[in-house]
């Protein structure tokens, strides 16, 4: 079962840009740094079961605008705009006050040692490995000083977006198909806005009848009614970090339209790859595992670069 099996990586295949991180980085800094970091997260869902979903995504949004550097966490202040008003972001990121709650207690145990933006990457392998496959995190990322909203707005791939373009947009970041296909299994657990799939619901042919019609009541026309209305990703185990998300695919209940494209059913575009993930949790785990380690290693800052910040949501 995917739930059980542990993935080790060797770090060896990280992209150069991450040489410098290391699992051990703060192994004499602060030994006691992930152990802190797995509690504050598994304290998190137990309190909110959705919670894990909100980490990761909150890591993929960082990683994929300008780094894994924390540009993600800060707050905007009269004289700075930052990243979470972004399109992609405003009133749909969460799980900012757990990673501040889990800096703070860093912090109480080694005053300015561990990064923000190493909080982020390994909560993010923490709220998964509480249902799912686990991998070794690289350490030794820097927060940044500054922030990207245009870039937040350009680089994440929104919901509408068919195979050609997310395929380009995973690309430009260096993953492979699979990676792509692995990573949009983490839609396994978390939920959406009625905004971004109600298009699907009403317009699309490609979907199960039966499911657009549980999800209309609580999404319905026109634009602006029910906006912020939640459904789930998976709808067949919402709260499981397991592979059902391919098979929904394959009986067409993808709830995005951005889930649906990775399967038409004709044997083309990322089927097989579907077909084989649905078929196979363990080669679902290994390939999200793996996704995520290269995820964690986009253009770290590290060495004298950036900073570790003191507060997660402001520079020192």
């Amino acid at each position: 079962m995917a739930s059980s099996l542990s993935v080790l990586l060797l770090l060896c295949l990280a992209a150069p840009s991450s040489a410098q991180l290391s699992p051990r980085f703060y192994a004499r800094s602060c030994p006691r740094a992930q152990a802190i970091i797995r509690r504050g997260v598994a304290a998190a869902v137990r309190s909110e079961r959705r919670m894990g979903a909100s980490l990761l995504r909150l890591h993929f949004h960082d990683c994929f605008v300008q780094g894994c550097d924390a540009s993600i966490l800060l707050s905007d202040t009269a004289t700075f705009t930052g990243e979470q008003g972004a399109g992609p972001n405003a009133g749909s990121i969460r799980g900012m006050n757990v990673i501040d709650n889990i800096k703070a207690q860093v912090e109480a145990v080694c005053t300015q040692t561990v990064s923000c933006a190493d909080i982020l990457a390994v909560a993010a392998r923490d709220s998964v490995v509480l249902g799912g496959p686990s991998w070794t995190v690289p350490l030794g990322r820097r927060d940044s000083t500054n922030a990207n909203e245009a870039a937040a707005n350009s680089d994440l791939p929104p919901p509408f977006f068919d195979l050609v373009n997310l395929t380009q947009s995973f690309g430009d970041k260096g993953f492979t198909v699979t990676d792509m296909v692995a990573l949009s299994g983490a839609h396994t657990i978390g939920q959406a806005q009625c905004q971004n799939f109600r298009d699907r619901l009403y317009n699309e042919t490609n979907i199960n009848s039966g499911f657009a019609t549980s999800l209309k009541a609580n999404c319905p026309q026109p634009t602006g009614s029910g906006d912020r209305n939640l459904a789930n990703l998976d709808v067949s185990t919402p709260y499981s970090f397991d592979n059902a998300y391919y098979s929904n695919l394959k009986s067409q209940k993808g709830l995005l339209h951005s889930d649906q494209v990775l399967f038409t059913g004709t044997g083309g575009g990322t089927d097989n790859t579907v077909n084989n993930f649905a078929s196979n949790p363990a080669a679902f785990s290994s390939a999200f595992a793996s996704a995520m380690v290269k995820m964690g290693n986009l253009s770290p800052l590290t060495g004298s670069q950036g900073q570790v910040r003191l507060s997660c949501s402001k520079v020192n």
